[in-house]
C-alpha cells in the first residue's frame, strides 16, 4: 500500500467567541488556511486533487458545502473540488484520515484536510434550535434511538463529563489543577514561540465589522492570569456538580489544515515530509457516557500499529473536559509529561470541526520541536466515538 505524507500544516490562532476573528467569514478564514498550505508546500495549486474539510454546524455561512466555497474564496483553481464532513468534534480528523486514504488508495496525490468553525457567527447547536424554532423539526432523537435509550431524555456531552468524573473517581480539584496545567503550558508554549511556526497570521476583524490595526497571532483564550483559585471559583454547570465552564474547552472560531501526499507528490512538489501517517481508526462506543470512547479507541489503536504505549512521544487528546483526558491517562498509563505539552482545548480553544486538523498541525510541530518519533491523536466525538491517527516524524 502507498505511503500518506504530510508535507503542510497551519492553524489560524483561536478566536474567542466575538473576539479577533469573529469578523471573518467562514469561507474566507478557510480559504485563508488553504492558501497558507499552497505558500508553505510551494505547490502548484493545480495539483491539489480535492479538499475535504471538517466542519459540525454546517448552517448560515458554514452551509451549503463549505468546503467547496472556501475553494472558491482561496487561490485555488476552480477545478480543485471539495466537500463537507460532520463527525462532530473529530470532523478534521477524519477529513485527515479520508484525504489519506485517497492517497494511500493510489486514487490522488495531492489532497488538502482541513477545518473551519466560526462559533460566534455559526453558533453550537445552531442547526437543531434553529430548525426546532422555524417549526421544521422536532429533534435529532428520533422514536428509533428513544426506543433503544428509552431512559436518556437527550445525549449530552456536559452529562457525559460529569459521568466519566464520577466513574474514574476524579476530584473537583483534579478537574481545576488538570485545568490550570493547560493554561501553564500554552502561556509557556506561546511566550517561548513554540507556536510561531504552526499559525497562519491575520488580520484581526470584529463582528461589527471593524478592522483592527493588528495581526491576530496568540490565542485568544489563554488566561495569562488564570489561577487555581479563579478556575475553582466558577459555578458547576449542574448544581452540586463537578464540571464548570473553566475545566470544559472553550468556544473557539479557527480555521485549521494539513496537505497529504504520495510518493508521487513528493516528487512533484520537491518538498521533504514532515511526517509519514502510520495508523488511522475510528470507533463507536456507549453514546450515553459519550465521551469515554477514546480510551478504547487508543487501545486498539495501538494494539492494530503493533506499539506500545510507552513507544509514543506525545500525545494529543482533545481537552473537550478535564475529565475526558484525565480519565484517559488512568487508564491507558500514559506519562502526563507527553500529554498535550503545549496546552489544550480547555487553554486554546475547540473550534469544533477544526480541532482535528489543529491537534494534528500542534503534534507534527511539536514532534518536530522536540525531536520526537511518534504522535498519537484522539479526541471524543458526539454520539459516542473517537478517532485515532497515529504519525512517525520524518
Amino acid at each position: 500500500m502507498a505511503e500518506a505524507y504530510i508535507v503542510a500544516a497551519t492553524r489560524t490562532a483561536g478566536g474567542r467567541r466575538g473576539g479577533r476573528l469573529s469578523g471573518w467569514h467562514a469561507t474566507d478564514l478557510a480559504g485563508q488556511v488553504l492558501n497558507e498550505l499552497i505558500d508553505r508546500s510551494g505547490a502548484d495549486p493545480a495539483l491539489v486533487d480535492d479538499v475535504i474539510m471538517g466542519c459540525v454546524s454546517q448552517i448560515g455561512e458554514q452551509s451549503t458545502n463549505i468546503a467547496r466555497n472556501a475553494v472558491l474564496a482561496s487561490r485555488l483553481p476552480e477545478s480543485v473540488p471539495g466537500t463537507s464532513v460532520d463527525r462532530q468534534c473529530g470532523s478534521s480528523q477524519q477529513a485527515l484520515h479520508f484525504a489519506a486514504q485517497a492517497i494511500m488508495s493510489g486514487c490522488q496525490d495531492v489532497v488538502i484536510a482541513a477545518g473551519v468553525e466560526s462559533m460566534t457567527r455559526s453558533p453550537m447547536f445552531s442547526p437543531m434550535a434553529l430548525a426546532q424554532k422555524a417549526g421544521i423539526a422536532e429533534h435529532y432523537m428520533g422514536p428509533g434511538i428513544r426506543e433503544r435509550y428509552p431512559s436518556i431524555p437527550e445525549f449530552s456531552q456536559f452529562v457525559g463529563a460529569e459521568m466519566i468524573a464520577k466513574k474514574y473517581s476524579q476530584s473537583r480539584d483534579d478537574l481545576h489543577r488538570f485545568a490550570l496545567e493547560s493554561h501553564r503550558r500554552a502561556i509557556a508554549a506561546t511566550e517561548a514561540g513554540r507556536f510561531e511556526r504552526e499559525i497562519l497570521p491575520l488580520q484581526a476583524r470584529m463582528q461589527d465589522g471593524t478592522v483592527l490595526d493588528e495581526i491576530h497571532t496568540v490565542d485568544e483564550g489563554i488566561r495569562f492570569d488564570a489561577t487555581l483559585e479563579g478556575i475553582a471559583g466558577v459555578k458547576p454547570i449542574q448544581e452540586g456538580g463537578y464540571i464548570n465552564a473553566a475545566v470544559a474547552s472553550q468556544i473557539c472560531d479557527g480555521a485549521t489544515g494539513v496537505m497529504v501526499v504520495s510518493e508521487k507528490g513528493l516528487k512533484a512538489l520537491g518538498v521533504k515530509p514532515l511526517a509519514r501517517i502510520l495508523h488511522m481508526s475510528v470507533i463507536g462506543h456507549d453514546p450515553v457516557i459519550m465521551l469515554e470512547a477514546p480510551i478504547p479507541a487508543t487501545q486498539a489503536a495501538l494494539k492494530k500499529a503493533g506499539l506500545n504505549i510507552k513507544d509514543i512521544d506525545l500525545f494529543e487528546v482533545n481537552e473537550a473536559f478535564a475529565s475526558v483526558p484525565l480519565a484517559w491517562l488512568k487508564v491507558t498509563g500514559a506519562d502526563p509529561e507527553r500529554l498535550n505539552v503545549n496546552g489544550g482545548a480547555i487553554a486554546l480553544g475547540h473550534p469544533l470541526g477544526a480541532s482535528g486538523t489543529k491537534l494534528m498541525t500542534t503534534l507534527v510541530h511539536a514532534l518536530q520541536d522536540r525531536g520526537g518519533r511518534y504522535g498519537l491523536q484522539t479526541m471524543c466525538e458526539g454520539g459516542g466515538m473517537a478517532n485515532v491517527t497515529i504519525i512517525e516524524r520524518l
